[in-house]
């Protein structure tokens, strides 16, 4: 139903990737860039990982690393396309239906409205009329995952959601600059003063009982400050392996926008009765 309507993500994170499982479970054929690096910390449940791994499989569905000739293929096969494009030159090659900018920058890095006749951008960063056509709130709360038409998502606190009770605690940075070594893979159990890396000489530990939700990968190089974990206090194994409420409900909202937009639509050969923000009696 959606063969014609291609959709592309730039940016291959955890949010990314809920936003992609989404729309390849409605029937929307899916293609996402990353940059040579990805700094993404939640490996186990990000697209993205398949840069450096060649694939990866989040919940059954299974993206890969291709070039640009490799795209149609992969699509065929009901697989997910991961390009290496950190400029997102696919936008002009594929000339995509859709361009969602899931890149999480809190920032605009070059995304505008004339890169598809739909432009989703998701969080802080963008306003809905001016940079894109729709923005999705992605902070945590009454509003997560609404669409706005208008407007911006709500500024970046600077502070982690809650997970567990935990916010700024739960995220580890950098103490150094360096590289990475793990001493604690994605999944394992934590207790507290448990060795989770070591960066040029120096030790980083989990500061309470919990598991290793995310660790950044060891060809990143790391400059102080630079987040390269997340422990997760809830201590179940399985989260680190699933894509999150949050994701989800982001990538709903990207869903019911794409379904909504009288663009998409129009190629999809329906009408719309009316086209405006979702609203729910209290």
């Amino acid at each position: 139903m959606f063969d014609s309507i291609l959709i592309l993500i730039k940016g291959g994170g955890d949010l990314a990737t809920g936003v992609a499982t989404r729309l390849y479970h409605a029937g929307f054929p899916v293609v996402m860039t990353e940059r040579p690096t990805p700094t993404m910390i939640r490996r186990a449940v990000s697209f993205g990982a398949a840069v450096y791994e060649g694939r990866i499989i989040v919940e059954g569905v299974t993206a890969v690393r291709v070039s640009p000739g490799e795209v149609k293929a992969t699509l065929q096969r009901g697989e997910i396309p991961v390009l290496v494009d950190p400029a997102a030159g696919a936008v002009v090659r594929l000339r995509p239906v859709v361009v969602v900018d899931a890149i999480m920058a809190k920032r605009n890095t070059g995304t505008t409205l004339a890169d598809a006749p739909l432009v989703i951008a998701l969080g802080p960063g963008f306003t809905a009329g001016r940079d894109c056509h729709r923005v999705i709130e992605t902070n945590r709360g009454h509003n997560l995952g609404r669409i706005l038409h208008e407007g911006a998502a709500q500024p970046n606190t600077g502070v982690p959601g809650s997970v567990g009770g935990k916010t700024a605690e739960r995220v580890l940075r950098a103490p150094v600059a360096g590289q990475l070594t793990p001493r604690a893979a994605i999944g394992d159990r934590l207790r507290t003063g448990d060795p989770i890396a070591t960066i040029g000489g120096h030790t980083v530990t989990a500061p309470f009982d919990g598991v290793l939700r995310g660790l950044i990968h060891p060809a990143v190089p790391l400059t102080p400050g630079f987040k390269i974990a997340d422990v997760d206090p809830r201590g179940e194994p399985a989260h680190c392996f699933t894509i999150s409420d949050k994701a989800f409900a982001v990538g709903g909202g990207v869903l019911q926008a794409i379904l909504a937009s009288p663009e998409v639509r129009r190629r999809m050969g329906t009408t719309l009765h009316q086209e405006g923000p979702f609203c729910e009696s209290d």
